[in-house]
């Protein structure tokens, strides 16, 4: 079960990471315009504000790591961090797209449901 755990925080953790370099990197790049339904002046304008928010998404990434990297110590850095997600997810999903609730929020309440069924 921790394995299996792990591996949802890993996929948690890719995904932030992948928020990351679309938030910082490809914003305004035709991928990142896509992804985000941009245009091109919107891209630009709102610039900084994504790479700001891709850098919080790296930090997320860098604790859900961290816990899966800490072995048995890393459950409560694991929980932390995916309780983090989540209410960014709801939070994302009340004020800019309910998708982010499907994207990010369950894909984190799955992880957390998942490490706290194998701290037991």
């Amino acid at each position: 079960m921790i394995l299996v755990a792990n591996v949802a925080v890993g996929l948690v953790a890719a995904l932030h990471a992948y928020f990351l370099v679309l938030e910082m990197f490809l914003w305004t790049k035709p991928v990142g315009r896509r992804v985000f339904g941009l245009t091109p002046e919107r891209a630009e304008a709102t610039r900084s504000l994504a790479a700001n928010q891709g850098l919080y998404n790296g930090f997320l990434a860098a604790g859900l790591v961290w816990g899966i990297a800490a072995g048995a110590a890393g459950d409560p850095p694991k929980v932390f961090f995916l309780s983090c997600v989540i209410v960014a997810g709801i939070f994302g999903a009340l004020t800019a797209s309910r998708r982010i609730l499907w994207v990010q929020a369950v894909p984190g309440a799955v992880a957390l449901a998942l490490v706290c069924a194998a701290a037991r």
